[in-house]
């Protein structure tokens, strides 16, 4: 009886390991790729559109995307990929010139 629990306790304990082991994994699927940060960008008050004239794209903050047209990041809105070049939020600053 006491071989036989401590091979149930071994294999509970690995299955526990690679179930933590594979949690990490999980999250790399095309989900991940594109991210919003939805609790910072309604804390900013973010908007699809430009605002007076400023917009993401002349923001010190805005992260471009690969190209002029795909979507960026923003220094402000950690972890968020699908800022728009033509967005606005409150935390908006001129870009150096």
């Amino acid at each position: 009886m006491k071989n036989e629990f401590a091979a149930t306790r071994r294999q509970f304990i690995k299955l526990v390991g690679a179930a933590m082991a594979a949690i990490p994994l999980l999250g790399l699927n095309n989900r991940a790729v594109a991210a919003t940060n939805a609790a910072m960008r309604s804390a900013m008050k973010y908007q699809d559109k430009a605002n007076d004239g400023k917009s993401c794209s002349g923001c010190a903050q805005f992260i471009p995307g690969k190209t002029a047209t795909s979507l960026g990041g923003c220094k402000v809105c950690a972890g968020d990929t699908e800022i728009s070049s033509s967005g606005y939020c409150v935390a908006w600053t001129a870009r150096p010139k």
